[in-house]
């Protein structure tokens, strides 16, 4: 049985931002991601926010291709944030250390600020 997971995108000043909401695990991470690759389509100069508000756990598959999406976004002149992380998935996002290398700050707005500067 696959867990819950909802992703929103939307786009805010040419920024994409990926919400999502419950859980990302072994069930529904590669439906998941395939998904989010495809609304990316190509990774020339892509701004991309992932919003953490409302994820409750991710798992190290998930991480993985967080790594992934950043490596591509990196490599073609983009960039890419993490926020509103919940202590839990902050946690866990530190302790792998995806948190030195994808820049993660606080809240959406920071992050917008920080990937159109």
């Amino acid at each position: 049985m696959e867990t819950l997971i909802e992703i929103n995108k939307k786009d805010v000043d040419w920024v994409i931002v990926f919400e999502f909401s419950w859980e990302l695990d072994e069930t529904n991470a590669d439906k998941t991601f395939s998904s989010i690759y495809d609304n990316i389509w190509s990774f020339e100069w892509k701004k991309i926010i992932l919003n953490f508000a409302w994820l409750k756990y991710l798992n190290s598959k998930s991480i993985g291709y967080i790594a992934d999406i950043f490596s591509n976004i990196d490599e073609n002149n983009g960039k890419m944030y993490i926020c509103e992380c919940k202590e839990l998935v902050k946690d866990v996002l530190e302790l792998v250390g995806i948190t030195t290398i994808v820049p993660t700050v606080t809240t959406e707005t920071e992050a917008l600020k920080a990937i159109n500067s």
